[in-house]
């Protein structure tokens, strides 16, 4: 399995998630992978999302929502990340705003990666230490490196 670490790349990081609301972090996500170059179809990504979060929220509780889905015509998967500094109601469990969020899309043929990838998502952020460190870096090379130090603690599966 790949590491956050390995997916995380620097222009994949959302300093400050503008949006207030869960669709639009959904279409920012969705212009930042376009502009990227890594999906061509940002209205396929948006429905994919938007299928996956009407099974039930990815608002994890905790100020954490992690949307993700599996996209036909990818050929990798992609791990983007954002921070919201005012909060954004995700409609999460917890019925409380969200401040970081975890983009995971994968192929439609790697349904184990993308449970393996979701797993490590949600252990790194389970460190109360590590979620106040992002909602308070400085900027977005603070965000990654905090990320990637975190995930670096455990063994790659």
């Amino acid at each position: 399995m790949t590491t956050i670490r390995d997916l995380l790349q620097d222009e994949l990081v959302i300093e400050n998630i503008t949006a207030n609301d869960k669709m639009g972090v959904l279409r920012e996500f969705a212009g930042l992978l376009a502009e990227t170059g890594r999906v061509r179809d940002r209205e396929e990504l948006i429905r994919v999302l938007l299928e996956r979060e009407s099974l039930g929220s990815t608002g994890i509780g905790d100020g954490i929502a992690i949307p993700h889905g599996k996209l036909r015509p990818l050929s990798e998967m992609i791990v983007a990340f954002g921070r919201s500094r005012d909060g954004v109601d995700f409609q999460s469990i917890d019925h409380k705003p969200a401040y970081l969020f975890f983009l995971i899309l994968t192929p439609v043929d790697k349904p184990g990666d993308h449970l393996k990838t979701l797993a490590r998502v949600s252990r790194i952020l389970k460190n109360p230490a590590l979620r106040n460190d992002l909602r308070h870096a400085a900027d977005r090379k603070e965000l990654q490196r905090l990320i990637c130090e975190e995930d670096g603690k455990y063994p790659q599966r």
